[in-house]
């Protein structure tokens, strides 16, 4: 056997290797989302991948997701996320600019908390614990914490933990102060295959670009925007099928739990005690900011909560039309902070932390 035959075999064992790896991971993903699925826990299909693929990570399975699959990941979540942003909810925008403007300081002061709590408390790197206090936009976040090299096993477990305690509490903090639940929810958005054929390469064209000229997190921001851009002119409507998104979702869980690799079981259950704090201090900023707004504006404090609460805009959106309150209300200042934070977190995070090491 020739050298280059050598080479050869050990090139397609190691692809060999990468494949069972891979379906492996995945295998725990699918288990984890549907397990958490089943029990109706908060966004199941990612968080019930994510806790199955760390803990078995955690216990020394060889889990994989290659980075490739994982950009790919990034530009059709881009694309979903960019389905939220619709005419009639950006036309609205306008008409709440006292809660719009306390809604930046909200945004900071959330932020600020949480990273006080993480660096000085628990003494977190400036970057792990920048990354960690951010609220919401779990995705972009860990996007933009992987180019700049930051711990993603604890930005995953504060971002993630904070997200699945908000769906959890919420609910309750809203029924408390607004009576019951009732209503059953929107209607899902959805696209034609003409839309999608025609929807789908344009933002694959804008992420690439985005990577080109160095934008941070570049394949899920262009995918964002153009997605965003195209859905809120009317041009089209956007929207990624459910049989698409879910296996991303359980794929993005996958991949933050195989960030596990290099954390021991101690670790990580330390990594949970400082996120709760960091979520404690970023609620009670928010409940400060849902008090102040519901009394400026004269609205509901439930209201103004699932408007102001670091959680992602589909869930926070969703409670809203479940809790009888307004979706429109909640899903435009959701929209302006998720947008905010995707236009300006390069800007700010250089400001912050510096430029990036190349």
């Amino acid at each position: 056997m020739s050298v280059d035959d050598i080479r050869l075999f050990m090139s397609f064992s190691h692809y060999q290797v990468s494949a069972a790896r891979l379906t492996l991971t995945l295998l725990i993903a699918a288990c984890g989302g549907s397990v958490f699925h089943w029990l109706g826990l908060p966004a199941a299909w990612l968080s019930g991948a994510m806790v199955f693929v760390a803990v078995t990570t955690l216990a020394g399975a060889p889990t994989l997701l290659p980075n490739r699959l994982r950009d790919a990941l990034f530009v059709l979540i881009g694309i979903s996320m960019g389905a939220g942003v619709r005419p009639d909810v950006v036309e609205r925008i306008g008409e709440w600019p006292i809660s719009m403007a306390l809604l930046v300081v909200v945004v900071v002061g959330v932020t600020a908390a949480g990273y006080a709590v993480l660096h000085f408390g628990a003494k977190w790197s400036r970057e792990t614990a920048y990354f960690g206090a951010i609220p919401g936009a779990l995705s972009y976040v860990i996007a933009l914490a992987t180019d700049r090299g930051a711990d993603l096993p604890r930005i995953a477990s504060s971002q993630s933990l904070r997200l699945f305690v908000l769906v959890a509490i919420l609910p309750f903090a809203v029924v408390s102060t607004n009576g019951v639940i009732e209503g059953e929810g929107g209607q899902l958005l959805v696209s034609s295959p003409t839309e999608i054929l025609v929807g789908v390469p344009i933002c694959l064209l804008a992420s690439w670009l985005a990577v080109r000229v160095r934008v941070p997190g570049g394949w899920m921001t262009g995918a964002f925007f153009m997605s965003a851009g195209l859905n809120a002119s009317g041009a089209l409507t956007l929207a990624l099928p459910q049989i698409v998104v879910l296996p991303c979702f359980v794929m993005m869980g996958a991949m933050i739990g195989c960030r596990f690799a290099n954390m021991t079981f101690r670790e990580f259950v330390s990594v949970l005690g400082a996120s709760l704090a960091a979520f404690c201090a970023a609620f009670l900023t928010s409940i400060a900011g849902a008090l102040l707004v519901s009394n400026l504006v004269d609205i509901p404090f439930g209201q103004a909560l699932l408007a102001y609460a670091p959680g992602g805009l589909e869930v926070m959106t969703i409670l809203a039309f479940m809790l009888d309150l307004d979706p429109a209300f909640v899903a435009a200042h959701q929209i302006a902070r998720f947008t905010g934070m995707v236009l300006l977190l390069p800007l700010v995070t250089g400001l912050v932390l510096g430029r990036r090491q190349v």
